[in-house]
């Protein structure tokens, strides 16, 4: 039997215990002339109108492979704790699916699941969004904002994007992790948060720690726990039971009576690499179901011979082939100069360069000047400026 995931239920009670529109305000600030609510209740509405809202996207996790079953393993396991998870894998591949999931199975799964995407907030904004706003703090800000990590309080923080953070954020992050408390935008109070977080990534966080734009100590943070999600082309296997169910959740969502799939579609659809992966097929069984006029869904191939990646040319790497030319033409303009650098017969002047700047670019390129002074060229240099250095 296939493992499946399915959407974690209303949060809070539902939605008897929800507020009036007169007692919340959607944007998370407290109401203005009302008597004060109860802290926990407050912020469990504020994430409930939230959840209301997210609730189209609800998927479950669909799938028998064996990479998705080592992924689903891990959920059962970190799911009764209370660890920090880094979920990381391609866009599309479902790491909100599996956030989800691990709260779901939680111990706190009856209270907040609060998502944030860090990549779709301005940097000049995200720290209020996480963390909240006093009054008067900047211009604009006429009344005091609850921020996320306030709102989830007793619940699930899920990070999208984490590598998105601006490292002032990051900083704030850290501290919210090691000590569980932070402070608003303009206040001076630190406020104690019980939360779980989780986060998620389609970056590099390690290639990003080494190019100091993600910070090392936040990074062991944050990777307590980690999660790989497999891509779908990793997930062969599981491709005609998603097909199946993505069919018939827009087919009820359309109205249309589907009985079955051409088997040509199913090869078609096994056979592609799916770069943008699951949520790649979904839009593609999304417009099959639109464009159907019978009971038999089938899919163009057109449709994914644009968009399928050429196996037949290798990446290209500019900084790398931009070094390789540079290193030809400075060693053809050595070998004809006989090694010389400056003058007027130089091979700074041959190339239109200042000799300074010939003489780093030597240096940087690790090119032994002194080589080209006897025979105007070194054994063997001719054949190794034709290949391309690794």
């Amino acid at each position: 039997m296939a493992p499946s995931i399915c959407a974690p239920p209303p949060i809070a009670g539902g939605s008897d215990r929800r507020l009036s529109r007169s007692a919340i305000d959607a944007t998370g600030t407290e109401p203005l002339g009302e008597p004060r609510l109860k802290d926990r209740l407050y912020k469990e509405n504020i994430a409930l109108k939230e959840e209301i809202d997210q609730a189209s996207m609800f998927e479950e996790i669909v799938g028998s492979s064996e990479p998705l079953r080592r992924v689903l393993a891990h959920v059962a396991r970190v799911a009764r704790t209370d660890s920090t998870v880094l979920i990381t894998g391609e866009t599309g591949t479902g790491k909100e699916l599996v956030a989800r999931a691990i709260h779901k199975r939680s111990s706190r799964s009856g209270r907040a699941f609060i998502r944030v995407n860090c990549g779709a907030i301005p940097q000049s904004l995200i720290g209020s969004e996480l963390f909240g706003h006093e009054k008067g703090a900047f211009t604009g800000a006429t009344q005091r904002r609850l921020g996320r990590f306030e709102l989830a309080d007793g619940g699930t923080i899920f990070l999208d994007e984490v590598g998105e953070l601006p490292l002032e954020t990051q900083i704030a992050l850290l501290r919210v992790l090691q000590e569980r408390e932070f402070e608003r935008v303009g206040g001076t109070k630190p406020l104690n948060v019980d939360i779980r977080v989780l986060a998620a990534t389609n970056r590099d966080l390690q290639g990003a720690v080494n190019a100091k734009r993600f910070r090392q100590d936040l990074y062991y943070r944050l990777n307590v726990f980690p999660i790989q999600m497999p891509s779908l082309r990793e997930r062969i296997d599981d491709i005609p039971l998603l097909v199946e169910y993505l069919t018939a959740r827009c087919a009820q969502k359309a109205r249309k009576k589907i009985q079955g799939i051409q088997k040509r579609t199913l090869d078609l659809l096994q056979s592609y690499r799916w770069p943008g992966n699951v949520r790649e097929l979904q839009n593609v069984i999304e417009r099959a179901m639109i464009l159907c006029d019978a009971e038999i869904l089938s899919v163009d191939e057109s449709w994914l011979n644009t968009a399928a990646p050429s196996e037949s040319q290798p990446p290209v790497r500019l900084a790398a082939s931009i070094q390789d030319q540079e290193r030809v033409m400075i060693e053809s303009a050595l070998a004809s100069c006989r090694g010389r650098v400056s003058g007027a017969l130089g091979a700074a002047a041959r190339l239109g360069i200042p000799r300074s700047t010939l003489e780093s670019k030597i240096r940087a390129l690790e090119i032994d000047k002194h080589c080209f002074k006897s025979n105007g060229q070194v054994d063997g240099w001719r054949a190794r400026s034709a290949l391309p250095r690794t």
